[in-house]
């Protein structure tokens, strides 16, 4: 039996107007499950001169993080488009390549927007070829397998749960679900 204690959280929301709400209410969850939430370094206040040194040490500090925790979280909420934020994607891999537990959800508006590809087709347009085969403006091909993320970030989580929200950057209902998820893991 596994124990966790320390949940690294990963998302977008918190590049959001409501960011510290929402990290208030992460934790507060968190500490509800009997857990401590672990949250990246914010970005601050970045100006051209420091952009290279900026990123490197807040890679750092990420990555630092990451490793004291137990297990990560994963918001794969579409963000600035069709699919997760890159950085939560990256920290997903990362963590699994570390062997620790990934689970993830997805906040979204509306039922129709829980297919991958029905999201690229809505933010890009898609095209079906004569092969029965998706491709987007530039050609290239969409996974078309009817999950609601990118193959490998559906398959790395654990669980990964759809929840249709009025407030996709804010509702902190996937992460309760996902830590009630971990606490039955480690049982």
């Amino acid at each position: 039996m596994r124990k966790f204690e320390r949940v690294f959280l990963a998302g977008p929301e918190r590049f959001g107007p409501e960011a510290a709400l929402v990290q208030a209410r992460q934790k507060a969850a968190c500490e509800a499950a009997g857990l401590v939430a672990v949250l990246p370094p914010g970005c601050g206040e970045l100006g051209e001169e420091d952009g290279e040194l900026h990123a490197r040490a807040f890679f750092a500090e990420t990555i630092g993080r990451l490793r004291t925790a137990d297990a990560l979280v994963a918001n794969l909420t579409p963000w600035r488009g069709p699919g997760a934020n890159p950085e939560v994607a990256y920290l997903a891999g990362f963590a699994g390549a570390l062997g620790k537990p990934v689970v993830a959800y997805m906040n979204i508006l509306d039922e129709a927007e829980a297919d991958h590809r029905d999201r690229v087709e809505a933010h890009l347009g898609a095209v079906l070829d004569e092969a029965g085969v998706w491709h987007d403006p530039d050609g290239a091909r969409i996974e078309d397998l009817g999950l609601p993320e990118t193959a490998l970030l559906w398959a790395e989580a654990r669980r990964f749960l759809v929840i249709i929200t009025d407030s996709p950057m804010e509702d902190v209902t996937g992460l309760e679900l996902c830590l009630e998820a971990l606490r039955l893991y480690a049982d």
